[in-house]
């Protein structure tokens, strides 16, 4: 099993029979504790979605294009 590391005290005898406990549910148990787990998570806004696309760096190359046409290239076909 994978080891985690934290700094915080942790109860790993009630988690490890949590997940036992969980690991014997049905799976529409399951799936019933997934909806109430998951189920209501917001989903992010628009604006929200724009301003992390704005500040997270991951669109800044579009800064940067290179001009591919000069005023000596002419008319558009």
């Amino acid at each position: 099993m994978n080891e985690l590391k934290t700094t915080e005290a942790v109860n790993i005898q009630l988690v490890d029979s949590l997940v036992q406990i969980i690991r014997s549910l049905s799976a529409a148990e399951q799936a019933l504790l997934q909806v109430k787990l998951f189920g209501n998570l917001p989903y992010p806004s628009t604006p929200e979605l724009m301003h992390l696309a704005e500040s997270g760096g991951a669109f800044d190359f579009l800064h940067d294009e290179p001009d591919l046409y000069t005023l000596e290239d002419g008319e558009p076909v």
